[in-house]
C-alpha cells in the first residue's frame, strides 16, 4: 500500500488530520500492549475468584485498598510532574507482576495466592488504565478526542482479543505464572509508549512541572463541582448493575463447569467475543456516532441494551444466553461507553484530569463494586431472592444509569459550546 493510499485511507476511516498521525500511533499502541496484558490476566484472576469464593469481601478490600492508595498518588501527583509519576507507577506494577508470577508458579493451588492477586489485579487494571485516559484527555483537544479515542480505544479491544487469545492456548503450557510473567512483558512495551508520548506533553510547560495542590483535591472537587459531580453519578449507577451481572456470572459459571480450565476457557471464549465486537464498534462505529448524534445519544445506548440483557436473563437463563449478554455488553461498554465517557473530560482543568479523575474512576467505581457485592449477597443468601428479582434490580438500576448519562452528556455540550464562544 503507497503512502498516498495509506493516507487516504487514515483521513476517511480515522479521521486522522495532518500531523496526529504518529502520536495516534503511539496512543493506539500503548492502549493494545496495556489492554492486551490486563486481558490476558482477567481470566486467571476469574478463575481464581471461583476457587477462592466469597467474591464479595474481596470487593470490599479492593475498596479499601484504593482509599488506602489513593492519599498516596495524590502526593505523588502534586509533587512530581508527569514524566515522573506516570512511568514509575507503571514501573512499581510491572515489578508486582513479576513477584505474583514467581508466586503463582511455585504455589499454583494456594487460595491466599488467588485472594490477593484478585484485589490486586482489580485495583492495578483501575489505575493503569485511568492513567491511560488521564494522559489522553490530556494530550488530545476536544475536537481531536471526538475523531479519535474511539480509533484509539480500538488499540484495546485489539489487545483485548490478543490477551485471551494467550491464554487460552498457553495456559496448559505456561501455567497461571508463566501467563502472569507474559503480562508483565506487554506492560513493558506500554511503558515504552507512555514516554514516547510524554515529550509531546513535555514540549510545553504543562509536562515539565508538578501539577500542584492538595492530596485531597480529587475527591474534594467533586462536592464543589456540579459537573464533576454528574461524571461521577455515571460510575455510580453503572457498576451497580455490572456487578449484579458479574455475581449471576459467578455462580452460574460455578455451576456450569468442574474444572479451572474448563472455566478459564468460557471465559477466554466471552472476553474474545467482547473484544472483537468492541473493535468493530471503535473503528468504524463510535467516532461518527460521537459526531453526528453526540455523546448524549451515545451515552445511553449501553444502558438501554443492559435493561433488555436482563430481561433477557431473566426470561431465558442459561450459560448460552449470560455469555451473549456479557460479550455484548461489555463489547459495547468498550467500544461506545468508554470512549464517550473519557470525552466528557477533555474541557476539565489539569488538576481535575490527574486527580479528580482518577479519583472517580478508583474510589466512586470500586465503591459501587462493593456496595453491589453486598446487596447481592443480601438479595440472594439473606432474602432468598432468585435469578429474576436480582435480573429485575440490574434492570431497574440500568434504568437510572441511563437518565444519569444523559444528563452527563448534555452538560458536556453545553460546556463545550459555553467554552468555545468565550474562547478568542
Amino acid at each position: 500500500m503507497s503512502v498516498s493510499v495509506l493516507a487516504r485511507w487514515s483521513r476517511r476511516w480515522l479521521l486522522l488530520e495532518p500531523g496526529e498521525a504518529r502520536t495516534f500511533v503511539l496512543a493506539f499502541g500503548y492502549f493494545f500492549a496495556l489492554i492486551g496484558s490486563y486481558m490476558l490476566l482477567r481470566p486467571v484472576r476469574e478463575t481464581l475468584a471461583v476457587r477462592a469464593g466469597e467474591t464479595e469481601w474481596l470487593f470490599s478490600s479492593v475498596f479499601v485498598i484504593m482509599l488506602l492508595i489513593l492519599p498516596l498518588f495524590g502526593w505523588l501527583v502534586s509533587t512530581f510532574p508527569k514524566r515522573i509519576f506516570l512511568p514509575a507507577s507503571y514501573a512499581f506494577f510491572i515489578l508486582n507482576l513479576c513477584a505474583f508470577g514467581y508466586w503463582l508458579e511455585h504455589d499454583p493451588e494456594s487460595l491466599w495466592a488467588g485472594r490477593v492477586f484478585f484485589v490486586w489485579l482489580s485495583v492495578y487494571n483501575m489505575f493503569v488504565v485511568s492513567l491511560f485516559w488521564s494522559l489522553m484527555v490530556d494530550v488530545f483537544r476536544p475536537d481531536a478526542a471526538r475523531r479519535l479515542f474511539g480509533p484509539i480505544a480500538a488499540g484495546g479491544s485489539l489487545g483485548g482479543l490478543v490477551g485471551p487469545l494467550i491464554s487460552i492456548l498457553n495456559v496448559d503450557s505456561l501455567g497461571t505464572g508463566g501467563l502472569v510473567l507474559t503480562a508483565a512483558a506487554m506492560l513493558v512495551v506500554a511503558l515504552c509508549c507512555q514516554l514516547l508520548l510524554l515529550r509531546s506533553v513535555d514540549r510545553d510547560a504543562r509536562g515539565k512541572a508538578p501539577i500542584g495542590g492538595s492530596i485531597w483535591a480529587g475527591a474534594r472537587s467533586l462536592l464543589q463541582n456540579r459537573y464533576l459531580l454528574g461524571l461521577a453519578l455515571v460510575l455510580v449507577f453503572m457498576p451497580l448493575a455490572n456487578t449484579m451481572l458479574y455475581f449471576i456470572q459467578r455462580d452460574m459459571v460455578g455451576a456450569a463447569f468442574a474444572t479451572d480450565a474448563a472455566r478459564l476457557k468460557w471465559f477466554g471464549l466471552v472476553d474474545f467475543g467482547t473484544q472483537a465486537l468492541a473493535l468493530i464498534l471503535q473503528f468504524f462505529v463510535t467516532s461518527r456516532l460521537l459526531r453526528r448524534i453526540g455523546p448524549s445519544w451515545t451515552l445511553v445506548i449501553m444502558p438501554v441494551l443492559t435493561v433488555v440483557g436482563f430481561a433477557a436473563l431473566a426470561a431465558a437463563p442459561g450459560i448460552v444466553v449470560l455469555g451473549v449478554f456479557q460479550a455484548l455488553r461489555r463489547g459495547g461498554e468498550y467500544g461506545l461507553m468508554k470512549p464517550a465517557r473519557e470525552l466528557l473530560y477533555t474541557p476539565v482543568s489539569q488538576e481535575a484530569k490527574y486527580k479528580t479523575k482518577n479519583f472517580i474512576d478508583t474510589a466512586v467505581y470500586r465503591g459501587g463494586d462493593m456496595g453491589s457485592g453486598w446487596l447481592y449477597r443480601a438479595l440472594s443468601d439473606g432474602f432468598a431472592v432468585g435469578l429474576v428479582g436480582i435480573a429485575s434490580l440490574g434492570a431497574l438500576a440500568a434504568a437510572v444509569w441511563t437518565g444519569v448519562a444523559w444528563r452527563a452528556g448534555r452538560s458536556f455540550e453545553v460546556l463545550t459550546k459555553e467554552r468555545e464562544q468565550t474562547t478568542p
